[in-house]
């Protein structure tokens, strides 16, 4: 095994060498993503984490929407032309968004729903769009109207079924307090969704991750009507071979299913989790029963992963994200979150997004509370309203939002990454006290705040705040801190 892994990443280091561009290239499609169900995990909290992935100057802002009602006839204008009936009234939620960027945003509801993505390429080359298709606003809609994630599959299939989807494919990864899907969208209409069963564990890399379907179990499938007979008929699957129907085989760009940007992300990810190990080879499951029950803290330290431990695990320098095998802390990441999402507490911190910002590694997971009504005007740009609006105007932004805490962290991790060895053990040492301490005091502060809560619910609400704004002002504070020290110790950095 291990000379075939070494032959392997010979041939790639070879290309490597022939086009110096290709590790770039390749570092725009590392988003990442893990399910635990909620019978999976020490608490019985769904989890859903993830790495966000996008390359070049970048900005990420928060802002947290409230429930509206719209008038009778109000139109969403999509971005490529389409208009659709906006719905009379939607539901509150946080929204992490990248400007000017088409597929990079999160969101939580007041229902613990919780959204993102994956790219996966498919083969799709004569895809139906209808009035330009859907794209940016699908996770947006299902995100306004859906209380479960089993309903915001539905009304995005019945969005896609009517326009097309207009990018080559993604996967959406939605998941509420009980239950949560993998949505596989082709480009044009066609569709596939499959249940993360409650005692497992799913993982997706950026490629389709779900293979055989059964669409009359409708308890853990949904997906078009014609996923079958649209590929036979376009011979990517021969119904004589005698083989079973599998929708990753079927409809993925193949070069993406053993890619070397995908399969070592994947295959670890897996094995950090798993007691039945898979290999390089392997066809690995859409979901497995993990060794033991998952904390948020096993799904962060698979965030924060370089391979360690694995034969992936050596890189062309010392900067551990610079290698031609992708990491899952990857050099383009923007953010990375896991959100813990419970059904037996008050909606304001029962659903939570523990987020590190841009580096897991080295950057402390921080607490998010769906139940913050005030974002921390470093952590934020213009309002929500405004944000929609100019989120594809691609103005520049980096200069007008240089005081926000974006650049701070961006800065950080940008000078660590030029000197990892060096610079990164003590900020790994700091990012271990912040985390220990919030785990150690989530319980009491939880109980604080339901007592509250059951007292007067307006106190509880602003108790939260004030935690939130400290919490994020001390990270804030810290990250700077640091910064200061390195450039006292390093004048030059």
């Amino acid at each position: 095994m291990k000379q075939y892994l070494q032959a392997l990443l010979t041939g790639f280091l070879f290309l490597f060498i022939l086009f110096p561009g290709y590790s770039q290239f390749e570092s725009e499609i590392e988003c990442f993503t893990i399910i635990a169900g909620k019978n999976s995990t020490i608490d019985n909290s769904l989890m859903i984490a993830h790495n966000e992935d996008d390359w070049g100057d970048l900005l990420v802002n928060w802002y947290k929407v409230p429930e509206q009602d719209y008038p009778t006839g109000t139109k969403i204008q999509l971005q490529n032309g389409a208009q659709i009936d906006q719905v009379r009234h939607t539901y509150s939620y946080l929204w992490v968004e990248m400007p000017g960027m088409q597929f990079s945003d999160s969101y939580m509801n007041q229902w613990g729903l919780t959204i993102a993505s994956d790219q996966c390429k498919s083969r799709e080359d004569k895809a139906e769009i209808v009035d330009g298709g859907i794209g940016f606003y699908l996770r947006r809609i299902m995100i306004e109207r859906a209380k479960t994630a089993r309903e915001a599959v539905k009304i995005a299939g019945q969005l896609i079924d009517k326009f097309g989807y207009n990018y080559s494919g993604r996967t959406y990864c939605i998941a509420d307090p009980n239950e949560a899907w993998m949505m596989a969208v082709v480009k044009g209409k066609h569709w596939v969704a499959q249940r993360v069963p409650s005692d497992q564990v799913a993982v997706i890399p950026n490629h389709y991750t779900i293979g055989e379907i059964d669409l009359s179990d409708t308890l853990n499938f949904l997906g078009s009507k014609d996923i079958y007979d649209y590929a036979f008929e376009r011979n990517w699957y021969d119904p004589n071979s005698n083989k079973p129907f599998s929708f990753k085989k079927a409809y993925a760009d193949q070069s993406t299913l053993k890619a070397i940007w995908n399969t070592p992300r994947f295959m670890t990810a897996i094995n950090m989790l798993t007691k039945n190990k898979v290999n390089y080879g392997d066809d690995f499951p859409f979901s497995f029963i993990p060794k033991k029950k998952i904390a948020k803290q096993d799904i962060m330290k698979v965030l924060a992963s370089h391979l360690e431990g694995t034969d992936f695990e050596s890189c062309s320098g010392k900067n551990p994200h610079d290698n031609i095998v992708s990491r899952i802390c990857s050099p383009g990441n923007q953010y990375g979150f896991v959100a813990q999402l419970r059904s037996n507490l008050p909606a304001e911190i029962a659903h939570v997004m523990w987020l590190s910002l841009k580096r897991p590694c080295t950057q402390a997971f921080v607490p998010w509370y769906f139940g913050i009504e005030r974002i921390p005007k470093e952590f934020t740009y213009e309002d929500y309203n405004s944000a929609l609006s100019n989120h594809f105007s691609r103005v520049e932004l980096k200069e007008k939002t240089k005081t926000k805490a974006y650049w701070q962290y961006k800065k950080l991790a940008d000078i660590t990454d030029k000197d990892y060895s060096n610079l990164s053990g003590l900020q790994i040492k700091n990012k271990n006290s912040i985390e220990k301490k919030l785990f150690d005091d989530q319980e009491n502060f939880e109980n604080k705040f339901v007592r509250l809560y059951a007292k007067n619910k307006t106190n509880a609400i602003e108790f939260l705040q004030q935690y939130e704004e400290k919490v994020l002002n001390t990270s804030l504070n810290n990250t700077k801190e640091i910064l200061k020290n390195i450039k006292k110790a390093v004048p030059n950095k």
